[in-house]
């Protein structure tokens, strides 16, 4: 044939060809088709719009349209098909993302594109419409947009703006969306214990609010809704002062026994935990994660008043706000939303001066002082009760026990214990404190003491196996953990549990390295040993235990524990907090007899 190539014969030689570019103009020149009506079988009626398009093109992305034209349905025979309940210009603006794959969310069209994307099952747009909102989220508009989500079965969108507004209850509460809400929904945050409430004041506070907004129609609902509140967690001030003052409360005798519930729970401190009910639980808001604090601590000539917070989960340790006064061998525990230094050291005498932080503000402010000098004391927490027993005063160690009630501003003297005990630690375990171990100025000890707060008495436990001060004691899942401290002649790394249904301790596996002066904080299920000292150095290093395969994993250092070394010397407890404070990255080194805590705050 004239004019043909003479092509080389290679068998199986071939020449593939991949245009990256194809769909795209296809998809482009199909758009401008559609612009000019070029091909077009398919026109769109909605209210008064007409909207061109192809059939294959709107099948192809919108399965809405797959069903419509595919199936046996009169539409995919039909030319025109009319819309109903769907936005024209909504509409319009998903017919032209099919062509083109873009299309702009924002507040002018968001309300409008969502219902529409939903109903043509154009996924993508309508996850971005949700990440759209879910940007927007205010506590002016965040109820608005819960209410929206769930209308339009968006649930990750539900989800996150109901966690936005338990955390930003307070500023909510303030909004004129939340003056409007029925009251189902009321009752439902007033109810929750994820409720964010730096104190229940605020709860009170936005009940009342919403029932004055309409007070002739909401009056009757105000019995319900204080049976949210949690009354027993206000102060014996505030419930007297305000509570018991107010005319919408004090008529209904439904609320009447609220208030008398209430001022029970303070005026029979000792049998909180008889009296205790879902309103005498502190709220734990929703996202809250472990935090281990840092309080005080230093060298004999050298003590502070520094507080560092360790954040787990960012493996980073904050500077916080620093004590009032500096402390050495201090109590330290959780109650509510406040974490307390009781008493300690100063470098020149024994304190019986308590401080609180306030993670909200991160600012310290003093408390009530103790009836008695303590250092070295043990320190737990029993339902919101903060409990001080034994330590030393100066000149001799001690055996006497005292109570705080923060509701009440009140130190209480209880029954002593019935052996002198300072470097003692003390737990709480079903209902009931446990001084453990200790010194009494002779002897390291082994005993182990009981204090049951409803009969207001210490009765023996089974003693250790081994004698121990300057332990680490940790509550977890129902067992009483005892690890390292001294036994007067060095530092141990044995381990042991004590289960209270069989009255005896058992060992479990040793720490990798002896440990005295250190913590214990349970954790996410396992046992935290952190810091502490080997008898010769400060440990900067933790550990951890795992009760169920009963195996220590290897210790690590901590990164940024206290810069360069830490040891701790005072209880631990896994009481909660529940608001995150401000801070930096610490560098500070932390010399021993600090307190190390573990507390919840939300992030």
């Amino acid at each position: 044939m004239e004019g043909a190539m003479q092509l080389l014969s290679r068998e199986g030689h071939t020449v593939s060809h991949n245009s990256k570019r194809h769909y795209h103009d296809a998809f482009v020149a199909m758009s401008r088709m559609r612009q000019r009506g070029l091909l077009c079988d398919i026109v769109l009626h909605v209210a008064a719009k007409e909207i061109r398009a192809h059939k294959v093109v709107l099948a192809s992305c919108s399965p809405y349209f797959h069903a419509m034209f595919t199936n046996e349905m009169s539409e995919s025979r039909q030319t025109h098909v009319t819309l109903h309940d769907i936005d024209p210009q909504a509409l319009d603006q998903l017919v032209q993302f099919a062509y083109t794959a873009e299309i702009v969310v924002g507040e002018g069209n968001v309300q409008t594109l969502l219902p529409a994307a939903s109903l043509l099952q154009l996924n993508g747009v309508r996850d971005a419409c949700c990440k759209f909102l879910l940007s927007q989220l205010d506590p002016s508009n965040c109820l608005g947009i819960r209410g929206f989500a769930d209308t339009h079965s968006c649930s990750d969108l539900l989800k996150a703006a109901h966690r936005y507004v338990l955390q930003h209850f307070v500023d909510v509460a303030k909004t004129e969306e939340f003056m409007l809400l029925p009251l189902k929904q009321v009752l439902e945050l007033v109810s929750s214990d994820s409720l964010n409430v730096p104190s229940e004041e605020d709860v009170y506070r936005a009940v009342l609010s919403w029932v004055k907004h309409d007070v002739d129609a909401r009056r009757q609902h105000v019995p319900r809704l204080m049976k949210c509140v949690r009354l027993p967690l206000l102060s014996r001030d505030f419930l007297l002062g305000h509570v018991d003052a107010e005319s919408l409360v004090r008529h209904h005798p439904d609320c009447k026994d609220l208030l008398i519930e209430a001022l029970k729970f303070h005026l029979l401190p000792e049998q909180r935990g008889v009296l205790g009910t879902s309103r005498t639980r502190p709220r734990r808001c929703e996202g809250a994660g472990p935090v281990l604090f840092a309080v005080g601590g230093g060298s004999l000539f050298a003590i502070h008043g520094d507080c560092e917070a360790y954040d787990t989960r960012t493996d980073r340790w904050h500077v916080v706000a620093s004590m009032s006064t500096r402390r050495a061998r201090v109590g330290v525990a959780a109650v509510g939303n406040r974490l307390y230094a009781v008493g300690g050291y100063d470098g020149t005498s024994d304190l019986a001066t308590v401080e609180s932080y306030d993670p909200v503000t991160n600012t310290w402010q003093p408390e009530v002082s103790m009836g008695t000098r303590r250092s070295c004391l043990g320190v737990a927490t029993l339902h919101g009760l903060l409990y001080a027993a034994g330590g030393y005063d100066g000149a001799s160690c001690l055996n006497s026990a005292e109570r705080y009630d923060p509701l009440t501003g009140t130190w209480t003297s209880i029954a002593a214990m019935s052996t002198r005990r300072r470097y003692v630690r003390v737990a709480m375990l079903d209902g009931n404190l446990y001084a453990v171990g200790g010194y009494d100025s002779s002897s390291h000890l082994a005993t182990v003491e009981k204090y049951e707060p409803q009969v207001n008495s210490w009765t023996p436990a089974a003693s250790m196996l081994s004698r121990r001060s300057s332990a680490g004691v940790a509550v977890l899942e129902g067992a009483l953990y005892v690890a390292g401290g001294n036994d007067g002649t060095s530092c141990l790394n044995s381990v042991e549990r004590y289960s209270p249904k069989a009255g005896a301790w058992e060992s479990v596996a040793p720490m990798n390295i002896r440990r005295s002066t250190h913590d214990l904080v349970a954790m996410d299920g396992w046992l935290f040993a952190v810091g502490g000292n080997d008898g010769s150095s400060s440990l900067n290093s933790i550990e951890k235990y795992n009760p169920r395969t009963n195996k220590e994993d290897g210790a690590r250092k901590l990164t940024g524990l206290f810069g360069t070394e830490a040891s701790s010397d005072g209880d631990t407890t896994a009481d909660k907090i529940f608001h995150y404070f401000p801070g930096t990255v610490s560098g500070q080194p932390r010399a021993p007899a600090g307190r190390a805590v573990a507390v919840m705050v939300s992030v």
